[in-house]
């Protein structure tokens, strides 16, 4: 069956998605975006109050392009006490996408769809995906054991096919891509577009400090861990002396208290209170306490570039 493309499913063109991310995007990243014919998503939790949320999606709409789009990214598990409240704000103002992340995206598909919202949904495994499509998904955000942030844990070529053969939704590759030919070869795997991170965060518009732009160029590929002392799901971030120092893995209690099944949930929340608080400080701020979340497509990051050189880059 021929999956629909991605540049016809968002009214783009080029089939490029700026992803979400912790508080590197913004308005100004996207609006830039859409300029550039691709569509930009930003982070919910990206806002502390629901007022400034709803005040970014209108700065959107006002600031849209034909062949650009935008959407947010909500994420669904217990850790996020204001998805339901977030979720409200974006289907009442009115976005073109949500791409849904850690946690079940039913309601949100329910809602959405009321309003004429597609609904991408980041996925690791054919099961997942299955239940995605089982929910009335309108596409898949397969996150492969290349990306930034919350990885997954199969090869590009392998999950993208996977994929393919056990849905019938369109695949959008998440992960792995930092130049026009690795983009390239998630298009030839059969994808329908890319979803892009972390060679967008060493760019003028990045919401974050120079030191965490600069760290993105200076470092590359081999300087990628992975560590469990932010979110408690295992997250990548560059290798620092910081990160050295602390280490990357959980500490003796916290191992032990997520052996208690009353008591994981309550230590997740507090671990994410706690790692996103530190990984805020550090993105915002210099400072020797240098927790800077990125993928290994940075190897591709050479200087600190506009957005629209971002994409020319990735795309021309």
């Amino acid at each position: 069956m021929q999956k629909q493309s991605l540049t016809s499913l968002l009214n783009i063109r080029k089939p490029l998605i700026m992803a979400p991310m912790f508080l590197v995007s913004n308005t100004k990243m996207v609006i830039e975006g859409m300029k550039s014919g691709v569509a930009g998503c930003i982070p919910a939790l990206n806002y502390r109050t629901l007022e400034e949320l709803r005040n970014s999606i209108n700065e959107l709409k006002a600031a849209k392009v034909d062949g650009g789009s935008f959407g947010y990214n909500l994420i669904v598990n217990k850790s996020n006490l204001k998805y339901k409240e977030q979720l409200q704000v974006i289907c009442e103002e009115g976005v073109d996408f949500i791409i849904t992340s850690l946690g079940s995206p039913e309601e949100i598909i329910k809602e959405a769809h009321k309003v004429g919202i597609k609904v991408f949904c980041d996925v690791t495994d054919l099961a997942f995906a299955q239940k995605v499509e089982s929910l009335g998904g309108d596409a898949l955000i397969a996150v492969n054991n290349a990306a930034g942030g919350h990885r997954g844990k199969i090869a590009p070529k392998d999950l993208i096919h996977q994929l393919n053969e056990g849905t019938n939704l369109p695949v959008i590759s998440a992960g792995g891509v930092g130049c026009k030919q690795e983009m390239e070869e998630m298009l030839s795997y059969g994808a329908i577009g890319v979803s892009v991170g972390s060679p967008f965060i060493a760019t003028f518009e990045a919401g974050v400090s120079n030191e965490y732009k600069q760290a993105c160029v200076d470092y590359g590929e081999k300087d990628i861990v992975m560590t469990e002392k932010i979110s408690g799901t295992p997250c990548t971030v560059i290798n620092t002396p910081y990160v050295q120092k602390i280490g990357t893995k959980q500490t003796w209690i916290e191992n032990l208290l997520n052996k208690n099944k009353s008591l994981k949930k309550w230590v997740k929340m507090i671990r994410f209170s706690i790692g996103m608080r530190a990984t805020e400080k550090a993105a915002k701020q210099a400072t020797y306490k240098t927790v800077w979340v990125a993928g290994p497509s940075i190897e591709h990051s050479k200087a600190i570039l506009s957005v629209q050189e971002v994409v020319n880059h990735l795309t021309v």
